[in-house]
Protein backbone atom coordinates (compact mmCIF):
# COMPACT_ATOMS: atom_id res chain seq x y z
CA UNK A 1 0.00 0.00 0.00
CA UNK A 2 1.58 3.25 -1.18
CA UNK A 3 0.22 6.57 0.09
CA UNK A 4 1.09 10.07 -1.15
CA UNK A 5 0.66 12.60 1.67
CA UNK A 6 -0.05 16.20 0.67
CA UNK A 7 -1.78 19.15 2.33
CA UNK A 8 -2.41 22.88 2.32
CA UNK A 9 -2.92 23.39 -1.39
CA UNK A 10 -4.64 26.75 -0.74
CA UNK A 11 -5.99 26.84 -4.27
CA UNK A 12 -6.95 30.39 -5.21
CA UNK A 13 -4.33 32.06 -3.05
CA UNK A 14 -2.25 34.96 -4.31
CA UNK A 15 1.20 36.05 -3.17
CA UNK A 16 1.49 39.80 -2.63
CA UNK A 17 -1.16 40.22 -5.36
CA UNK A 18 0.67 37.86 -7.73
CA UNK A 19 -1.51 35.01 -8.99
CA UNK A 20 -0.27 31.54 -8.06
CA UNK A 21 -2.71 29.59 -10.20
CA UNK A 22 -0.11 28.55 -12.80
CA UNK A 23 2.27 27.42 -10.04
CA UNK A 24 -0.54 25.46 -8.39
CA UNK A 25 -1.42 23.89 -11.74
CA UNK A 26 2.21 22.84 -12.15
CA UNK A 27 2.02 21.17 -8.74
CA UNK A 28 -1.13 19.29 -9.77
CA UNK A 29 0.69 18.02 -12.87
CA UNK A 30 3.57 16.89 -10.63
CA UNK A 31 1.23 15.22 -8.13
CA UNK A 32 -0.61 13.24 -10.80
CA UNK A 33 2.64 12.21 -12.49
CA UNK A 34 4.12 11.11 -9.15
CA UNK A 35 1.01 9.05 -8.42
CA UNK A 36 1.36 7.35 -11.79
CA UNK A 37 5.11 6.74 -11.71
CA UNK A 38 5.20 5.56 -8.09
CA UNK A 39 2.07 3.41 -8.43
CA UNK A 40 0.36 5.22 -5.58
CA UNK A 41 -2.79 3.60 -4.22
CA UNK A 42 -4.14 6.53 -2.18
CA UNK A 43 -3.50 10.29 -2.25
CA UNK A 44 -4.36 12.04 1.02
CA UNK A 45 -4.87 15.81 1.28
CA UNK A 46 -4.81 16.91 4.92
CA UNK A 47 -6.91 20.06 4.73
CA UNK A 48 -6.91 23.61 3.37
CA UNK A 49 -7.69 22.46 -0.14
CA UNK A 50 -8.85 26.01 -0.89
CA UNK A 51 -7.55 29.28 0.51
CA UNK A 52 -10.95 30.59 1.55
CA UNK A 53 -14.50 29.46 2.16
CA UNK A 54 -15.68 30.90 -1.18
CA UNK A 55 -12.88 29.98 -3.60
CA UNK A 56 -12.67 31.58 -7.06
CA UNK A 57 -14.06 29.66 -10.00
CA UNK A 58 -10.64 28.89 -11.51
CA UNK A 59 -9.49 27.37 -8.20
CA UNK A 60 -12.54 25.09 -8.10
CA UNK A 61 -11.88 24.09 -11.71
CA UNK A 62 -8.27 23.19 -10.89
CA UNK A 63 -9.34 21.08 -7.91
CA UNK A 64 -11.91 19.30 -10.08
CA UNK A 65 -9.25 18.60 -12.70
CA UNK A 66 -6.84 17.22 -10.10
CA UNK A 67 -9.42 14.83 -8.65
CA UNK A 68 -10.61 13.71 -12.08
CA UNK A 69 -7.07 12.93 -13.25
CA UNK A 70 -6.31 10.94 -10.09
CA UNK A 71 -9.56 9.02 -10.45
CA UNK A 72 -8.68 8.22 -14.07
CA UNK A 73 -5.47 6.58 -12.80
CA UNK A 74 -7.51 4.37 -10.50
CA UNK A 75 -6.16 6.21 -7.43
CA UNK A 76 -8.29 6.80 -4.35
CA UNK A 77 -8.14 10.37 -3.00
CA UNK A 78 -9.07 11.18 0.59
CA UNK A 79 -9.50 14.86 1.49
CA UNK A 80 -10.42 16.62 4.72
CA UNK A 81 -11.45 20.22 5.27
CA UNK A 82 -9.03 22.60 6.97
CA UNK A 83 -9.59 25.85 8.82
CA UNK A 84 -9.50 27.80 5.51
CA UNK A 85 -12.13 25.61 3.85
CA UNK A 86 -15.88 25.74 4.12
CA UNK A 87 -16.64 22.25 5.38
CA UNK A 88 -20.18 22.38 3.99
CA UNK A 89 -19.17 23.55 0.52
CA UNK A 90 -16.14 21.28 0.21
CA UNK A 91 -18.18 18.31 1.41
CA UNK A 92 -20.98 18.78 -1.12
CA UNK A 93 -21.60 15.55 -3.02
CA UNK A 94 -19.33 13.54 -0.72
CA UNK A 95 -21.60 10.48 -0.97
CA UNK A 96 -21.87 10.67 -4.76
CA UNK A 97 -18.22 10.52 -5.78
CA UNK A 98 -16.37 7.37 -6.73
CA UNK A 99 -12.75 7.04 -5.54
CA UNK A 100 -12.90 10.59 -4.18
CA UNK A 101 -13.59 10.56 -0.45
CA UNK A 102 -14.41 13.83 1.30
CA UNK A 103 -14.37 13.98 5.07
CA UNK A 104 -15.70 17.33 6.26
CA UNK A 105 -18.25 16.26 8.90
CA UNK A 106 -16.70 15.89 12.40
CA UNK A 107 -19.29 13.22 13.22
CA UNK A 108 -17.82 10.93 10.53
CA UNK A 109 -14.20 11.29 11.62
CA UNK A 110 -14.13 7.71 12.89
CA UNK A 111 -15.98 6.25 9.88
CA UNK A 112 -13.11 4.99 7.71
CA UNK A 113 -12.48 4.86 4.00
CA UNK A 114 -11.27 1.30 3.52
CA UNK A 115 -8.83 0.61 0.69
CA UNK A 116 -7.53 -2.95 0.70
CA UNK A 117 -6.78 -3.78 4.32
CA UNK A 118 -6.05 -0.17 5.35
CA UNK A 119 -8.62 2.08 7.02
CA UNK A 120 -8.20 5.81 6.30
CA UNK A 121 -9.76 8.08 8.92
CA UNK A 122 -10.29 11.70 7.90
CA UNK A 123 -10.49 14.05 10.87
CA UNK A 124 -11.42 17.48 9.49
CA UNK A 125 -10.40 20.67 11.25
CA UNK A 126 -12.24 20.54 14.57
CA UNK A 127 -13.48 23.87 15.88
CA UNK A 128 -13.66 23.28 19.66
CA UNK A 129 -16.63 25.61 20.14
CA UNK A 130 -18.70 23.63 17.63
CA UNK A 131 -17.98 20.10 18.87
CA UNK A 132 -17.76 20.76 22.63
CA UNK A 133 -21.53 20.52 23.17
CA UNK A 134 -22.43 17.59 20.89
CA UNK A 135 -19.44 15.58 22.08
CA UNK A 136 -19.90 16.62 25.74
CA UNK A 137 -16.25 17.62 26.08
CA UNK A 138 -14.95 18.65 29.48
CA UNK A 139 -13.18 21.69 28.03
CA UNK A 140 -13.13 23.82 24.91
CA UNK A 141 -9.75 22.99 23.41
CA UNK A 142 -8.21 21.42 20.33
CA UNK A 143 -6.66 18.72 22.53
CA UNK A 144 -10.02 17.68 23.95
CA UNK A 145 -11.66 17.62 20.52
CA UNK A 146 -8.89 15.70 18.78
CA UNK A 147 -8.49 13.23 21.65
CA UNK A 148 -12.20 12.44 21.50
CA UNK A 149 -11.98 11.68 17.78
CA UNK A 150 -8.74 9.71 18.06
CA UNK A 151 -10.08 7.55 20.90
CA UNK A 152 -12.82 6.38 18.55
CA UNK A 153 -10.35 5.82 15.74
CA UNK A 154 -8.19 3.67 18.02
CA UNK A 155 -11.28 1.67 19.06
CA UNK A 156 -12.00 0.68 15.46
CA UNK A 157 -11.10 -2.97 14.75
CA UNK A 158 -9.18 -2.27 11.52
CA UNK A 159 -5.71 -3.84 11.54
CA UNK A 160 -3.93 -0.97 9.75
CA UNK A 161 -4.92 2.66 10.18
CA UNK A 162 -3.96 5.95 8.55
CA UNK A 163 -5.25 9.21 9.99
CA UNK A 164 -5.58 12.58 8.28
CA UNK A 165 -5.83 15.58 10.60
CA UNK A 166 -5.57 19.35 10.40
CA UNK A 167 -4.04 20.61 13.64
CA UNK A 168 -1.08 22.31 15.31
CA UNK A 169 1.01 19.69 17.11
CA UNK A 170 3.13 20.92 20.02
CA UNK A 171 6.71 21.39 18.86
CA UNK A 172 5.78 22.13 15.26
CA UNK A 173 7.37 25.13 13.57
CA UNK A 174 4.95 27.68 12.14
CA UNK A 175 5.45 30.18 9.32
CA UNK A 176 3.86 33.54 8.53
CA UNK A 177 1.27 32.15 6.13
CA UNK A 178 -0.86 29.98 8.43
CA UNK A 179 -4.06 31.42 9.86
CA UNK A 180 -4.13 31.43 13.65
CA UNK A 181 -6.37 28.66 15.04
CA UNK A 182 -5.89 29.46 18.73
CA UNK A 183 -9.00 29.47 20.89
CA UNK A 184 -8.38 30.78 24.37
CA UNK A 185 -4.65 30.12 23.93
CA UNK A 186 -5.01 26.35 23.55
CA UNK A 187 -4.36 25.76 19.86
CA UNK A 188 -1.67 23.08 20.26
CA UNK A 189 -2.29 19.36 20.64
CA UNK A 190 0.24 16.85 22.01
CA UNK A 191 2.06 14.43 19.73
CA UNK A 192 0.77 11.57 21.90
CA UNK A 193 -2.75 12.25 20.59
CA UNK A 194 -1.77 10.41 17.39
CA UNK A 195 -0.48 7.25 19.03
CA UNK A 196 -1.82 3.86 18.00
CA UNK A 197 -2.00 4.36 14.22
CA UNK A 198 0.33 3.31 11.41
CA UNK A 199 0.65 6.82 9.98
CA UNK A 200 -0.73 10.29 10.74
CA UNK A 201 -0.81 12.65 7.73
CA UNK A 202 -1.00 16.16 9.15
CA UNK A 203 -1.89 19.49 7.61
CA UNK A 204 -1.90 23.13 8.75
CA UNK A 205 1.79 23.95 9.15
CA UNK A 206 3.34 24.97 5.83
CA UNK A 207 6.84 23.58 6.33
CA UNK A 208 7.46 19.83 6.00
CA UNK A 209 8.19 18.38 9.43
CA UNK A 210 8.77 14.98 10.99
CA UNK A 211 7.17 14.97 14.43
CA UNK A 212 7.89 11.24 14.80
CA UNK A 213 8.51 8.33 12.44
CA UNK A 214 4.74 7.93 11.98
CA UNK A 215 3.54 11.53 12.38
CA UNK A 216 4.46 14.07 9.70
CA UNK A 217 3.49 17.37 8.11
CA UNK A 218 3.89 17.46 4.34
CA UNK A 219 3.75 21.26 4.31
CA UNK A 220 2.29 23.37 1.53
CA UNK A 221 3.34 22.55 -2.06
CA UNK A 222 4.24 26.21 -2.72
CA UNK A 223 5.79 28.91 -0.53
CA UNK A 224 3.04 31.25 0.63
CA UNK A 225 5.18 33.68 2.66
CA UNK A 226 8.76 34.93 2.66
CA UNK A 227 9.28 33.13 5.99
CA UNK A 228 9.25 29.94 3.90
CA UNK A 229 12.28 30.99 1.85
CA UNK A 230 14.66 28.03 1.65
CA UNK A 231 12.05 25.42 2.54
CA UNK A 232 11.88 22.32 0.37
CA UNK A 233 8.30 21.80 -0.81
CA UNK A 234 6.64 18.56 -1.83
CA UNK A 235 4.85 15.46 -0.54
CA UNK A 236 5.64 12.37 1.52
CA UNK A 237 5.53 9.01 -0.26
CA UNK A 238 4.66 6.43 2.38
CA UNK A 239 5.03 2.68 1.76
CA UNK A 240 3.03 1.03 4.53
CA UNK A 241 4.16 -2.47 3.56
CA UNK A 242 7.87 -1.66 3.62
CA UNK A 243 7.60 0.88 6.47
CA UNK A 244 9.41 3.36 4.25
CA UNK A 245 8.92 7.11 3.87
CA UNK A 246 10.45 9.25 1.11
CA UNK A 247 10.06 12.95 0.43
CA UNK A 248 9.15 13.83 -3.18
CA UNK A 249 10.15 17.43 -4.03
CA UNK A 250 7.63 19.54 -5.92
CA UNK A 251 8.51 21.84 -8.84
CA UNK A 252 9.40 25.42 -7.95
CA UNK A 253 8.14 27.73 -10.73
CA UNK A 254 9.59 30.80 -8.97
CA UNK A 255 11.55 30.62 -5.70
CA UNK A 256 11.13 33.15 -2.88
CA UNK A 257 14.13 34.83 -1.28
CA UNK A 258 15.08 37.65 1.06
CA UNK A 259 17.74 40.30 0.56
CA UNK A 260 19.08 42.80 3.06
CA UNK A 261 21.57 45.64 2.60
CA UNK A 262 22.12 49.11 1.18
CA UNK A 263 20.48 49.71 -2.15
CA UNK A 264 23.65 50.52 -4.12
CA UNK A 265 25.29 47.33 -2.86
CA UNK A 266 22.27 45.23 -3.74
CA UNK A 267 22.12 46.66 -7.24
CA UNK A 268 25.81 46.12 -7.97
CA UNK A 269 26.87 42.99 -6.04
CA UNK A 270 27.32 40.06 -8.48
CA UNK A 271 26.62 37.59 -5.66
CA UNK A 272 22.90 38.37 -6.01
CA UNK A 273 22.71 37.28 -9.65
CA UNK A 274 21.16 33.98 -8.63
CA UNK A 275 18.02 35.60 -7.18
CA UNK A 276 17.31 38.07 -9.97
CA UNK A 277 14.30 36.02 -11.13
CA UNK A 278 13.04 35.20 -7.60
CA UNK A 279 10.12 36.73 -5.76
CA UNK A 280 11.93 38.99 -3.31
CA UNK A 281 11.43 40.64 0.04
CA UNK A 282 14.05 43.38 0.34
CA UNK A 283 15.08 45.15 3.53
CA UNK A 284 17.09 48.32 2.93
CA UNK A 285 19.61 49.39 5.57
CA UNK A 286 20.66 52.76 4.14
CA UNK A 287 20.93 55.50 6.80
CA UNK A 288 18.49 57.60 4.75
CA UNK A 289 15.50 56.03 2.95
CA UNK A 290 16.45 55.90 -0.75
CA UNK A 291 14.19 57.65 -3.20
CA UNK A 292 12.31 55.59 -5.79
CA UNK A 293 13.68 52.48 -4.10
CA UNK A 294 11.15 50.01 -5.50
CA UNK A 295 11.57 51.26 -9.07
CA UNK A 296 15.35 51.05 -8.82
CA UNK A 297 15.30 47.57 -7.29
CA UNK A 298 12.94 46.26 -9.96
CA UNK A 299 15.42 47.38 -12.59
CA UNK A 300 17.61 44.46 -11.52
CA UNK A 301 15.12 42.34 -9.55
CA UNK A 302 11.85 42.64 -11.51
CA UNK A 303 9.92 40.39 -9.09
CA UNK A 304 10.55 42.40 -5.93
CA UNK A 305 7.25 42.27 -4.04
CA UNK A 306 7.90 43.59 -0.55
CA UNK A 307 10.10 46.41 0.67
CA UNK A 308 11.12 47.34 4.24
CA UNK A 309 13.44 49.99 5.64
CA UNK A 310 15.65 49.30 8.67
CA UNK A 311 18.60 51.74 8.71
CA UNK A 312 21.89 50.43 10.10
CA UNK A 313 22.48 51.38 13.71
CA UNK A 314 18.98 52.73 14.20
CA UNK A 315 17.33 52.13 17.53
CA UNK A 316 13.63 51.97 18.17
CA UNK A 317 12.22 55.37 19.00
CA UNK A 318 9.02 56.20 20.74
CA UNK A 319 6.45 57.81 18.49
CA UNK A 320 6.55 61.58 18.74
CA UNK A 321 3.36 63.43 19.53
CA UNK A 322 3.46 66.51 17.33
CA UNK A 323 0.75 69.14 17.92
CA UNK A 324 -1.21 69.81 14.75
CA UNK A 325 -3.62 72.51 15.86
CA UNK A 326 -2.92 75.85 14.28
CA UNK A 327 -0.24 74.51 11.93
CA UNK A 328 -0.40 74.87 8.17
CA UNK A 329 -1.17 71.67 6.28
CA UNK A 330 1.97 71.99 4.16
CA UNK A 331 4.14 72.18 7.28
CA UNK A 332 2.59 68.97 8.63
CA UNK A 333 3.16 67.20 5.30
CA UNK A 334 6.79 68.32 5.03
CA UNK A 335 7.43 67.26 8.64
CA UNK A 336 6.02 63.83 7.84
CA UNK A 337 8.41 63.37 4.92
CA UNK A 338 11.35 64.30 7.12
CA UNK A 339 10.16 61.91 9.86
CA UNK A 340 9.83 58.82 7.68
CA UNK A 341 12.76 59.44 5.33
CA UNK A 342 15.32 60.99 7.65
CA UNK A 343 15.95 64.01 5.42
CA UNK A 344 14.06 67.05 4.19
CA UNK A 345 11.83 67.03 1.13
CA UNK A 346 13.53 68.68 -1.86
CA UNK A 347 12.12 71.64 -3.77
CA UNK A 348 10.26 69.52 -6.33
CA UNK A 349 8.66 67.37 -3.62
CA UNK A 350 7.69 70.40 -1.56
CA UNK A 351 6.10 71.99 -4.61
CA UNK A 352 4.16 68.78 -5.32
CA UNK A 353 2.97 68.67 -1.71
CA UNK A 354 1.82 72.29 -1.92
CA UNK A 355 -0.15 71.51 -5.08
CA UNK A 356 -1.78 68.52 -3.41
CA UNK A 357 -2.72 70.51 -0.31
CA UNK A 358 -4.17 73.29 -2.44
CA UNK A 359 -6.15 70.79 -4.54
CA UNK A 360 -7.65 69.30 -1.36
CA UNK A 361 -8.56 72.76 -0.09
CA UNK A 362 -10.30 73.63 -3.36
CA UNK A 363 -12.22 70.33 -3.31
CA UNK A 364 -13.38 70.93 0.28
CA UNK A 365 -14.50 74.46 -0.60
CA UNK A 366 -16.48 73.18 -3.57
Amino acid sequence: MRVLHSSDWHLGRSFHRESLLSAQAAFVDHLVETAREERVDVVVVAGDVYDRALPPVDAVALCNEALARLKALGVHTVLISGNHDSAVRLGFGADLMERVHLRTDPGRAWVPVVVGDVAFFGIPYLEPEIVKGPWELAERSHTAALTYAMDRVRAHPARRKVVLAHAFVTGGEASDSERDISVGGVAHVPLAAFSGVDYAALGHLHGRQTMSETVRYSGSPIAYSFSEAGQRKGSWLVDLDANGVEFVPAPVPRPVSRLRGRIDDLLSDPRHAGVEDHWLQVTLTDPVRPREAMERLRGRFPHTLALAFEPDGATAQAARLVPLAGRAEIDVAVDFVREVRGEEADEAETRLLREAVEACRIRESA
